[in-house]
């Protein structure tokens, strides 16, 4: 199972100082109305009856404002938090729905709006060849976009490898390498070597390698005949034998690499010359060189190595591209030109570009549109909870704070009728 993700800060474009201010401006407007026909009821309360029978309603329509801000306000403060904390069903709506709102917001966008009928009705209004036109046959953009074209090949050529921008290259030098025996070059190879006694030169050389790398790694030989020998066994007897035998290990490359006619050495000449004889008579000598190649072939440093035969051709191409004044860049420019014409006038280009643009529209957003809406669904999943209420709450908050003011004068105009209506009928 994948493990939790990473919660991602939302856009600071969200977080306006301005709408604060607005924000807060507006609920110090609508508690301020609260607290005025609170104020305003809590007087007639304290009049009584006696002083008026205008008392009745004006205490009646301040108790309909109480009862219509309160409501009001409860209903804003849900959607985006518990109010006064009270753990209250149904609330705290925003910050409880966020994943769910997320998940709608992706599907609304993915049924609604990346959809191929709609892109399609879009671009059927649109010239797309034109407007390509246009851009493309506009003062001086030609060059600039050969020039562009120019740094993009170059940029190109610092990223890709060199087979994997000439594989024709490549191609070509592998399978004539395939073509070509191995087994008669490398038998002549040898014979060289060894009419020359460079291979004894090169056993020679082989020996005091060995002799030297036995010599630096002294210790590390010693700890492992320690790690192997039986616990009962003193150490006193370890350093015995292995001195023992490593001294005479290394006698015996000194002795070997000393001597020029050590029987060793030539076992060794015979043992080279009599491959050099099978490399040239015997087919199964032959077919396993012949295997071998084909592995080296198939090697990635032996196919870099084919494909870094065409480096003079790249730098020469490259160095054209950078060069304002160059024929490349000259050509390039002319055919962006004559792009541009053949967008603008030929209508056999045009229905082409126009038809093409539309397909290819219509499958990017077939196949992505279902990208796009997990991607809308899983932003908004990983964004902090608390800090997307706020930031909701910021941007639309000011227009619900008037649900609070309509609410507490609505809210007494409706105690007013009622109250008014109710005295006509007693």
């Amino acid at each position: 199972m994948p493990g939790p993700q990473s919660t991602l800060p939302l856009a600071a474009s969200l977080d306006d100082p301005v709408r604060a201010r607005d924000l807060a401006r507006m609920k110090r407007l609508a508690t301020s109305l609260f607290l005025i026909a609170a104020a305003v009821f809590l007087a007639c309360v304290l009049l009584g009856d006696d002083a008026g029978a205008w008392v009745g309603y004006v205490r009646a329509t301040a108790e309909a404002s109480m009862v219509g801000a309160l409501a009001d306000w409860f209903a804003v403060t849900a959607l985006f938090r518990h109010p006064l904390g009270l753990p209250i069903p149904h609330t705290a709506i925003i910050p409880r729905k966020k994943d769910q709102i997320g998940t709608s917001l992706g599907t609304f966008v993915q049924d609604n709006f990346l959809t191929p009928a709609v892109v399609d009705e879009r671009l059927a209004a649109v010239d797309v060849p034109g407007k390509l036109g246009d851009f493309l046959a506009a003062p001086g953009r030609a060059e600039r976009l050969a020039g562009d074209a120019g740094a993009a090949l170059g940029a190109l050529t610092d990223l890709l490898k060199d087979d994997d921008l000439q594989p024709a290259v490549a191609a070509l030098v592998d399978r004539k390498l395939r073509e070509t025996p191995a087994a008669p070059a490398v038998a002549r190879t040898l014979e060289l070597v060894v009419d020359g006694d460079r291979h004894q030169e090169v056993l020679s050389a082989a020996l005091q390698g060995l002799a030297q790398f036995l010599e630096d790694n002294r210790l590390v030989f010693r700890a492992q005949l320690g790690d192997a020998s039986p616990p009962w066994v003193p150490d006193w007897v370890d350093d015995r034998v292995f001195d023992r035998v490593f001294s005479g290990l290394q006698g015996f490359l000194t002795e070997v690499g000393a001597d020029p006619r050590h029987e060793l050495r030539r076992s060794y000449d015979r043992r080279l010359r009599a491959y050099v004889s099978a490399l040239r008579t015997d087919p199964a000598t032959a077919a396993r060189v012949e295997h071998l190649k084909d592995e080296l072939l198939d090697h990635p440093a032996v196919r870099a190595w084919s494909g870094s035969l065409w480096t003079t051709v790249k730098n020469s191409v490259v160095t054209a591209a950078a060069d304002p004044d160059s024929e490349l860049r000259a050509r390039v420019a002319t055919l962006i030109r004559q792009a541009a014409r053949l967008l603008q006038e030929d209508p056999t280009v045009r229905e082409l570009v126009q038809r093409q643009s539309r397909r290819a529209a219509g499958y990017v957003v077939e196949r992505f549109s279902g990208d796009v809406a997990d991607l809308v669904g899983t932003t908004v999943a990983r964004w902090d909870t608390e800090e997307t209420s706020r930031r909701i709450e910021l941007q639309v908050g000011r227009d619900l704070q008037w649900i609070r003011v309509n609410g507490t004068v609505v809210g007494g105009l409706a105690g007013l009728v009622i109250y008014t209506v109710a005295q006509l009928l007693s």
